[in-house]
Parts: C-alpha cells; sequence; structure tokens
C-alpha cells in the first residue's frame, strides 16, 4: 500500500525542477495583474487547484488563511469560464483570493501540472524553493514560506 501511495505521489509531483519559476503574466478575476514580478522580495505560494477537486475544496480555506498575511496566487484550472470559477469562489465564501483562471491550461502545462493541488513556494527572487501535490497543513505551508524567505 505504502509503495503505491508513493507512486502515486511521484506520478503526481509537477514536472519542473526547482530553480527559475516560469513567468506569469495574467490578470486576476479580480482584474488585477498577476505577475510574478510583482512578488519579488517575499516568498510567495502558488497554488494550482480545480471546482472539481475534492482535495482542493479541503485545502482552499486553508490556503484563504494564510493570504491573510502571506504572498498568494492561485490559479484554477479545468474550472470552466471565469463566470463559473468566480461563481464557485463566492460560494465558498473563497472571492477575497486572488485568483487566475487557466482555462486553456497553459500555464499547467509550463508548470507540468498532473494532479491537484499543486503548490509551489517561490523565494523572493523568484526561485521554486518548494513543490507539494495533495493535502498539506497550513502550519507545514508556513514553515516552507518561512524558510524560503531565509
Amino acid at each position: 500500500m505504502v509503495v503505491i501511495l508513493l507512486s502515486v505521489r511521484a506520478w503526481q509531483s509537477p514536472a519542473v525542477a526547482l530553480g527559475d519559476a516560469p513567468p506569469i503574466d495574467r490578470l486576476t478575476l479580480q482584474g488585477q495583474p498577476a505577475s510574478l514580478s510583482l512578488y519579488r522580495g517575499e516568498p510567495l505560494l502558488i497554488l494550482f487547484w480545480a471546482e472539481w477537486c475534492r482535495v482542493c475544496r479541503i485545502e482552499m480555506p486553508v490556503i484563504s488563511k494564510l493570504a491573510k498575511d502571506k504572498q498568494v496566487l492561485t490559479i484554477a484550472i479545468q474550472s470552466g469560464d471565469d463566470e463559473a470559477v468566480w461563481s464557485f469562489l463566492q460560494q465558498e465564501g473563497l472571492d477575497s483570493l486572488p485568483v487566475v483562471n487557466d482555462q486553456q491550461g497553459a500555464l499547467a502545462r509550463d508548470y507540468g501540472i498532473r494532479g491537484v493541488p499543486a503548490m509551489f513556494i517561490l523565494d523572493g527572487k523568484g526561485q521554486i524553493r518548494f513543490i507539494e501535490t495533495g493535502l498539506t497543513s497550513g502550519w507545514g505551508l508556513r514553515a516552507r514560506m518561512w524558510w524560503a524567505g531565509k
């Protein structure tokens, strides 16, 4: 069972290496610019998620709390058009999260996403320092962000 679990996690791991993060230059659903250059100086958590993902639904409130005092950018993939994603966020009380809708999947491809949720923690220079897939804890994310800020 452990071997199967580890194999699935290995397959789900994004196919992108630590180092320079692929560029993101979009607008959030709220109309704000979401360029990685705007997040320089402090660690940034990038979360790829989908509306249909049950684990993502569990994780999103944790990410929302983290976003109150940390830099967070979320990217919705395979979740419908902007209106559908915005409606989901409002229903779940998550409409304060900065969300880019990657409806065509270009950003997901750039980051090598194979499964969601997938998280990338960047340091203040835009370097990927940590990659995490699946369910994780808020304190674990905070610890990784703290470490990326050192």
